[in-house]
């Protein structure tokens, strides 16, 4: 993987990780262009991207973060304590589908363009609901919400399927408020991520080296940061103001580009 290969995946991961047009999809359509087959190495640069993400969420949402976790030490049943454990639920779905289903995903992620091409399609469905759906402006995201928009974030980790894609339309969809609904959506990713990138980096010490030099990786772990950091800013403006439906239509052409590749 060179420097410049490094520069743009971390610059999609970090983008896309946010923005509701799927970081795998695009990863995906990514490593096609650029032919990049070695498992080793793509490995070994996801686990970075990973964390990369994860530092950028926490430095984004710093506030939220620190004021929920001065919350829940103050161990009581307030405001905090039970946003934590909305969390707390909203990640049953996912943790059930990493335990159980996790070859199966595996699996799928090997099927080629064709299935992100399609789940791309899906995105952009999900984004246009979202977009005309009639606002209720709930004060606060409810038990049951939290729980229904933790199984889309499980659907999600279908290549293509936009995870805050999925979760933001849902939690929109539902009613509740665009900026408390970004914010959760931020928010309960980050333990998922976390897992995801230590069970990689498990899988990534039974193979026989990553054939990633370590300067690339820094190269791709700062440019997921920074472009991350602005991109989780960003996307909690744009879902403020609304405009998702401009993302609906990039993901229906994203979509409309991995089927005619897969075809090629």
């Amino acid at each position: 993987m060179s420097y410049l290969q490094a520069i743009i995946l971390g610059i999609i991961q970090g983008l896309t990780e946010f923005l509701p047009v799927s970081s795998s999809g695009h990863l995906a359509i990514a490593n096609y262009l650029f032919d990049m087959h070695d498992g080793a190495e793509n490995l070994s640069f996801t686990v970075v991207l990973h964390i990369a993400t994860i530092l950028s969420t926490l430095l984004a949402l710093r506030t939220e973060v620190f004021n929920l976790c001065k919350g829940i030490c103050r161990f009581q049943w307030n405001e905090e304590m039970k946003y934590a454990c909305k969390i707390g639920i909203s990640m049953i779905p996912i943790f059930i589908v990493g335990m159980f289903f996790k070859e199966q995903v595996e699996n799928i992620f090997g099927s080629g363009l064709l299935i992100v091409g399609i789940c791309l399609y899906i995105t952009a469905a999900l984004l246009f609901f979202a977009y005309t759906a009639k606002p209720r402006n709930k004060e606060t995201i409810g038990w049951a919400d939290a729980f229904i928009i933790g199984i889309a974030q499980a659907i999600a980790v279908l290549p293509g399927l936009s995870r805050s894609g999925s979760t933001i339309a849902t939690g929109l969809i539902l009613g509740n408020k665009k900026e408390s609904v970004a914010k959760f959506s931020f928010l309960m990713v980050i333990i998922p991520i976390l897992g995801e990138a230590l069970l990689d980096s498990k899988d990534l010490l039974t193979l026989n080296g990553s054939g990633t030099h370590w300067s690339v990786l820094t190269t791709g772990f700062f440019t997921a940061f920074i472009v991350g950091y602005l991109a989780c800013k960003w996307m909690i403006d744009i879902v403020k103001k609304g405009k998702l439906i401009y993302f609906a239509v990039y993901c229906t052409l994203a979509a409309t580009l991995s089927i005619l590749l897969f075809c090629l």
